[in-house]
């Protein structure tokens, strides 16, 4: 998919379809044009009411083949402002919109389209996040993004798979030369964010018996030769685990005839001497629940049991693209969680890498112990931060439903960066407790601790746990297993919190 951005003007520049914006009551600039250059033919949309005022709403005026320089029109409705006290959009309101033109463009048969994004910069409009007017490099940004996602079709293991969007490029047309170069700018961050999500996305959707442990390690190896020596990677297998005293990750692995893999990836875009990011991913492949097994309903969707793994190599996907100029490490703590002989059981106690004893409670949760062995690991590279990413708990999901990513921190400035990175790429995340109250509910018997804290505060706990791992850093955690994937109908990973990670990533120095 290729995205660029150019001086031109809506009457001239040739193109398969022309998008172009009403407001309120009005047409904007360039649909104006058209609507003067096609006798009305636009304007008569808003009169007839087939053009309702909301956010997204649209209709496709479609020419003869060499009547216009534009062969169709996609009208397309910001929205009305219906408080008279209010001077502004919401920002969703144009997320929105976006979102609807990437589906449109997704399902036409146009190769090509010029959107007219100027003019919603026009005199009179308003559309603000955070309380703060949205820039053009901001709106590029998200449109190239919406399209990009829009675009993602999952066929790997379909014989017959619906045929692929025709679109293959798109303008962003502006007036002036230096609203050319943010557009610009904004358009080829967007692109690159667009090639993590839906690399996470495609991690997230294939079957567990093709993304396996091996298939993750093995990918790593792929980006890095194909990076032009910016990435690196290897792969620890359970024997070198084992001589490290990864005891809480072996725990988990050894249940299942994958082996366990911690996948180590160095993205190296910043100076030698800057210190890096740390990005641990739970990669979870296939989680069964171990011996504590889990119900057979929906357990078809364990398969999304890695999608914090597959954000962290959404995020290094991203970081090639954009060449960013930043030293990340990412960690990939990959293993199946199975019913075995030889899988661990409720009431062993294993040591964990760190020294500190865990008794397993449960085996179903099995993510933080492949996790606090990886955060442990993280230490040797002496990090700014570390930011670990799992679809941890159902208990986040109870609390903060499909909407917000959980994020915990020992750092508030650390934290306070990873919320603000969440609202600017419309990936939201909400800060939730790390008290000390909570950490007695791990008290063991018979080990320093136990892997669950009881019904109560389930993802609260699980971070706790977490944190008795993570000392000598600044740590963030976020718990994504209610933002990972969509089920229902529309089943599939989501591609989160990729836009979150690279927003943090690239503002982080």
């Amino acid at each position: 998919m290729q995205f660029t951005a150019k001086k031109s003007q809506v009457l001239t520049q040739k193109t398969q379809c022309a998008i172009v914006f009403a407001s309120n009551e009005s047409l904007l600039p360039s649909a104006k044009a058209i609507d003067e250059d096609t006798g009305g033919r636009l304007s008569a949309f808003l009169r007839s009411g087939d053009l309702k005022p909301k956010a997204g709403r649209k209709r496709w005026l479609v020419l003869g083949k060499d009547e216009k320089p534009y062969a169709r029109v996609l009208l397309v409705h910001l929205g009305k402002l219906d408080d008279k006290k209010s001077t502004f959009f919401k920002a969703e309101s144009l997320l929105q919109t976006f979102a609807s033109i990437a589906q449109a463009l997704g399902n036409s048969p146009a190769t090509d389209a010029c959107v007219y994004l100027d003019d919603i910069f026009s005199e009179g409009l308003s559309f603000q996040l955070n309380g703060e007017d949205i820039s053009r490099q901001w709106a590029s940004e998200q449109f190239a993004v919406a399209i990009g996602k829009a675009l993602y079709r999952y066929t790997e293991t379909k014989s017959k798979a619906e045929p692929l969007p025709s679109l293959k490029k798109v303008t962003v047309v502006a007036s002036e030369p230096e609203q050319v170069k943010r557009f610009r700018t904004g358009l080829h961050k967007g692109a690159a964010f667009a090639e993590g999500i839906n690399l996470a996305r495609e991690l997230g959707n294939l079957p567990p018996n093709i993304c396996t442990p091996a298939y993750l390690a093995k990918l790593a190896k792929q980006l890095a030769e194909q990076s032009e020596n910016v990435l690196s990677s290897k792969s620890l297998n359970q024997k070198q685990m084992e001589k490290l005293g990864m005891g809480a990750f072996l725990s988990v692995a050894k249940g299942s005839t994958e082996e366990g893999k911690l996948i180590v990836m160095e993205y190296k875009g910043g100076t030698s001497q800057s210190k890096p990011h740390v990005l641990v991913g739970k990669g979870i492949t296939f989680d069964t629940g171990g011996i504590s097994l889990k119900p057979g309903a929906a357990m078809d969707e364990m398969k999304f049991d890695m999608c914090g793994a597959a954000s962290v190599f959404g995020a290094i996907k991203a970081l090639i693209a954009m060449k960013a100029k930043v030293n990340v490490v990412a960690l990939v703590a990959a293993a199946e969680n199975m019913p075995a002989g030889h899988a661990s059981k409720p009431g062993d106690v294993v040591t964990s890498m760190s020294g500190q004893t865990i008794e397993i409670l449960n085996t179903d949760a099995e993510g933080r112990l492949v996790l606090c062995d990886t955060l442990t690991y993280a230490e040797r590279y002496k990090p700014k931060s570390v930011v670990d990413i799992a679809t941890l708990t159902g208990a986040c999901v109870v609390a903060l439903g499909h909407h917000a990513t959980g994020l915990y921190a020992n750092n508030q400035e650390l934290a306070d960066k990873l919320l603000e990175a969440g609202k600017q790429a419309n990936d939201k995340a909400w800060q939730m407790p790390l008290w000390d109250d909570y950490q007695k509910q791990l008290d063991s018997n018979f080990a320093d601790m136990a892997n669950i804290g009881g019904p109560g505060g389930g993802s609260v706990t699980a971070a706790c746990f977490l944190s008795r791992f993570t000392k000598k850093y600044a740590w963030a955690h976020l718990d994504i297993a209610g933002t990972a994937w969509h089920s229902g109908a529309k089943k599939g990973a989501t591609g989160r919190p990729v836009s979150l990670l690279m927003n943090y990533l690239l503002s982080a120095d």
